[in-house]
């Protein structure tokens, strides 16, 4: 007995080491692209941001590899991980999620097969990137987390976006719900309560002759789509101030010399979800009256619990319009903008070098990036707003909203609308454009506003109006004579409420609650000024009552039973301070290694704060304003920009000066000085 209660233990750790090893030794990385010695310069400046001086663009590249991983190879793992499949291997369930999507959307036989048609010198940005990578994992041997995952080389760069991407322009919303199988939601609005603003005002409408640009998105402060602030500068012509996420290989927003632009996510219908009829075994669809065969392949997820890597299969489907899930309710495939096509990375290297609008337009002519929303600027006062959506041509008499019927070739498109088809707001008469990831027919003055009418029902235009949207409309409209700089920035810094929507919609639930238990805070309520400035007492219950509403306000969804919140809201507040009302500078908070500060702004406001609840019961934000820019360009006179980072420019070296030390200007609402060469910070 004895002896067997050995044996089996023996059994058991074998087991438990293999398990916990064998995902590292069956792993192995990329063939590296042939390797280049790379001439490079890389200075910071006194906040730690990058300057990448190099002979060649790839040269600039390589060193922005090398920097980057510097300050934040941990999220650059996690991308490399999640090409590989093995995201799950490092962050577990939330990391199988995703490696679960790379099977389904196979992005490295795309990018295997069109990572050839992207031109010669966009590949060796690419690779030169690759290989800063390398190089720098080869000198830290000790920083991955897992094995095998490097050397990456260009093709995996290019899958990296190919996986990304779709989840940009909607594709997490019938993904979700054909996972779970439930029903496909028609709306192609926003995902959550977050998002970004853009505003340009051209040298015409500024008080003092100068164009200017405000750069504002609003993404996750930590993690793998957090922005790292760069200035790159190489012989070949390439200067260019901006930012990017892990896993690219140049600014994807920000300013060169001439020009600069925004980004803001927006939602339009570029998701089609098919109904297959299938045989009753599985193996065969019918298409246009004939049955194909249904491709099904094994995949293997490596999930991390504890200490092991667990192996979990599932199996996926192809057809001819794309990857197919199958659930309770039969087999679903997807078809979305832009599917296994590489022009995006293409795209937003064009992008950084055009020199005027003429070559950026024709840059955005390339149709790569398949939705988001650009907004622009340049040194001659152009300003713009470009709906950037690759809309598919599709035919009439289809509900494209709905789940489509994948017999037919009738509802399976294959070709998009021209760039120049595009909703477009180009140097209207008043002088300003602007975006926070509402529907492009509030994006100017209301004289000079596009025809929604004037775009078909097909394209699946988005008809949402954000609190932001409302708020910069008002704003801009109080304006009526030239836009100074410091109105333009009240603009992007205001922390109003419009009445007009979800906030207005929610309060007016809350305040209709009848408890006289809860009569105390709904007379506090009362008193609110609908801005979350931290100079009224019931900022902070407004704050807890507004969390606790965006997401299904913004989203679209049914409101929650506000009687439960407000309960919930007062019963927190004074838990936590003994009083319904304490300042909400006490209450809602940025927190970054010892640095704890006040924050003011709130969800869907201009000055975005997104703030969960900590432990401690404070709000602490983690999403939202974040990296910013405003740039300017003076009337017959250089660029000059400045921006500012909630954290710093180290991201995850905790050690470092760099990681908080922007923090205090950012809630100070201040900024910092840019410098690009041949220009002059304010």
């Amino acid at each position: 007995m004895l002896k067997w209660g050995v044996a089996a233990l023996a059994v058991l750790a074998s087991v438990f080491v293999g398990l916990a090893s064998w995902d590292g030794l069956l792993a192995e990385g990329s063939v590296a692209d042939p390797y280049v010695v790379h001439q490079v310069r890389i200075e910071r400046d006194g906040f730690g941001v990058p300057h990448i001086f190099g002979k060649s663009d790839a040269d600039v590249s390589y060193g922005l590899a090398m920097a980057h991983a510097e300050d934040d190879f941990a999220n650059i793992e996690e991308v490399v991980a999640a090409v590989r499949g093995r995201a799950g291997a490092i962050t577990g369930e939330a990391g199988a999620q995703l490696d679960f999507a790379r099977g389904l959307l196979q992005p490295e036989v795309d990018a295997a097969r069109t990572y050839g048609t992207l031109s010669a010198d966009t590949r060796a940005v690419v690779e030169g990137y690759a290989r800063g990578l390398n190089d720098w994992v080869k000198a830290h041997p000790s920083a991955p987390r897992v094995r095998g995952l490097f050397p990456v080389n260009g093709q995996d760069i290019l899958t990296g976006f190919l996986l990304r991407s779709p989840f940009f322009i909607g594709l997490d919303k019938p993904l979700a719900a054909l996972v779970k199988g439930e029903p496909v939601p028609r709306d192609s609005g926003p995902a959550d309560e977050r998002g970004s603003n853009a505003f340009a005002v051209s040298a015409a409408r500024s008080e003092d002759g100068v164009t200017r640009l405000i750069v504002n998105s609003h993404q996750p402060w930590e993690g793998g789509v957090s922005w790292w602030e760069v200035v790159v500068h190489s012989d070949a012509g390439w200067d260019f101030a901006g930012a990017l996420f892990p896993g690219s290989p140049y600014p994807l927003l920000g300013h060169n010399q001439n020009l600069g632009w925004a980004n803001t996510v927006n939602r339009p219908d570029l998701v089609d979800v098919y109904k297959l009829e299938v045989d009753a075994g599985g193996e065969n669809y019918r298409f246009d009256g004939e049955w194909r065969p249904l491709e099904a392949r094994r995949i293997w997820l490596r999930v991390k619990m504890g200490p092991i890597v667990l192996p979990v299969p599932r199996t996926v489907y192809r057809s001819v319009h794309g990857p197919v899930l199958k659930n309770d309710r039969g087999y679903f495939a997807i078809r979305y903008a832009g599917f296994g096509e590489a022009g995006q990375m293409e795209q937003y290297y064009r992008l950084n070098k055009a020199r005027d609008f003429e070559e950026w337009q024709e840059a955005m002519a390339l149709q790569g990036v398949a939705g988001t929303n650009f907004v622009y600027a340049d040194a001659k006062g152009h300003v713009a707003m470009i709906y950037n959506a690759k809309f598919p041509k599709r035919a009439e008499g289809f509900d494209w909203k709905g789940v489509l019927p994948g017999d037919t070739s009738k509802a399976l498109w294959t070709e998009y609308e021209p760039y120049a088809a595009y909703p477009k707001v180009i140097d209207p008469a008043s002088g300003w454009v602007g975006n926070a990831n509402n529907t492009p027919f509030l994006s100017t003055a209301p004289a000079d506003e596009l025809d929604p009418a004037a775009f078909p029902a097909e394209w699946g235009i988005e008809t949402y109006v954000t609190n932001r949207a409302w708020r910069y409309q008002t704003l801009f409209g109080e304006l009526n004579g030239p836009i100074s700089r410091a109105a333009l920035l009240r603009i992007k810094f205001d922390k109003g409420y419009d009445r007009r929507g979800w906030a207005g919609r929610w309060m007016a639930k809350v305040m209709a609650v009848e408890d006289p238990a809860l009569a105390e805070a709904q007379a506090l309520l009362a008193t609110w000024d609908w801005s979350q400035d931290g100079e009224g007492a019931a900022d902070a219950l407004a704050a807890n009552i507004l969390g606790k509403g965006a997401r299904a306000g913004y989203g679209g969804l049914p409101l929650p039973d506000a009687a439960v919140e407000l309960r919930a809201a007062v019963a927190e507040l004074e838990a936590t301070f003994g009083t319904l009302s304490p300042p909400l500078g006490d209450y809602q908070r940025l927190r970054r290694g010892r640095v704890d500060l006040p924050v003011f702004g709130g969800p869907d406001a201009l000055r975005a704060i997104y703030a969960p609840v900590a432990a401690d019961g404070r709000r602490v934000g983690n999403n939202g304003d974040g990296f910013m820019m405003v740039i300017e360009w003076p009337t017959g006179a250089a660029v000059r920009s400045q921006s500012i980072h909630q954290f710093g420019a180290a991201t995850v070296r905790a050690r470092s000066v760099h990681y908080n030390d922007q923090a205090a200007l950012f809630v100070a609402e201040k900024w910092k000085p840019v410098v690009l060469a041949g220009a002059s910070p304010e």
